[in-house]
């Protein structure tokens, strides 16, 4: 029988709402505003699909994400301390949002009116689908009986082999949110260059131009064949999935391109295919695409 212990993420990790509830996942959300003023606690106040449609009805306007509060956090953590629940806590990465900060400052609040509650927070060093993927890691593990010392210590070893390999459909969103950085200067504003962008260690790096959107997908799986290939292994060592925006006709396209390149090389592989959520979206715009990839617990 696997160890009572509470896993909490935040609403970065964009797991489906079922999913969450069916593998016992407490999810702290972000909030999202369209004016700057009036903030909405995603999924549970705005849904995603409703938070893409306003974006793409209204391309001009910028939305906005907030950080969950030391109180939405306290409120969690104040629930399961109050029963001696033990708490795996597991933020999007410090580079990206301040969101472990409020976890901790809420974990010392905690530990005032409960000295011996047991709140580990933790970095993912990573964000969205694949931030879900490390979340699932550990519900996977305590599945399997294993302790929260055992958990916590496995998360952190594997977290280090996660990669995103993403497109997006323009520059606009990156450049509006701050999060261009270096790939402002392999893109340029060369009109109709879509970029190829890889996340890991909680940074975005430049991977690669295309002009077609097309090209941008098949780079994105180069990408995970070159993983696979430098990093070793039958494709079931990894967890991999694929995260959409808008569109998932389009994601469910790019799907097939993925098992296909995945079963010419390796043989069949399991590929999910999540929704990207606002934390995100913000910063990507509507169309985000791509992969995420880490090691199996």
């Amino acid at each position: 029988m696997s160890e009572t212990f509470q896993i909490i993420t935040d609403g970065s990790c964009d797991l489906p709402p079922e999913l969450a509830r069916e593998k016992k996942i407490r999810v702290v959300p972000f909030y999202v505003s369209f004016d700057g003023e009036h903030y909405q606690k995603e999924v549970e106040e705005i849904g995603v699909r409703e938070f893409y449609q306003k974006m793409i009805d209204h391309p001009d306007v910028y939305p906005k994400s907030s950080l969950p509060s030391v109180f939405d956090y306290e409120a969690v953590f104040a629930e399961y301390a109050a029963r001696g629940i033990p708490m795996l806590v597991i933020c999007i990465t410090t580079k990206f949002s301040g969101s472990m900060q409020s976890a901790l400052s809420a974990r010392e609040l905690i530990l005032e009116k409960y000295p011996d509650a047991d709140i580990r927070v933790m970095d993912a060093t990573v964000n969205t689908v694949l931030q879900g993927q490390l979340v699932l890691e550990a519900a996977a593990m305590q599945a399997r009986g294993a302790g929260l010392a055992e958990v916590a210590a496995r998360i952190d070893e594997i977290k280090g082999t996660a990669r995103i390999f993403f497109t997006v459909g323009n520059m606009e969103y990156l450049k509006a949110g701050g999060r261009i950085g270096k790939v402002a200067g392999v893109a340029g504003s060369v009109l109709g260059i879509r970029p190829v962008i890889t996340l890991k260690e909680g940074e975005i790096f430049p991977s690669g131009i295309a002009r077609s959107r097309k090209k941008t997908m098949e780079k994105t799986i180069d990408l995970l064949l070159q993983y696979l290939k430098e990093n070793g292994g039958p494709v079931e060592k990894y967890s991999i999935a694929v995260g959409y925006g808008y569109d998932y006709e389009e994601a469910e396209a790019y799907r097939d391109m993925v098992l296909l390149a995945l079963e010419e090389n390796y043989g069949a592989a399991f590929v999910p295919i999540y929704q990207i959520g606002a934390t995100i979206g913000v910063h990507t715009g509507p169309l985000p695409l791509g992969l995420g990839i880490l090691e199996r617990a």
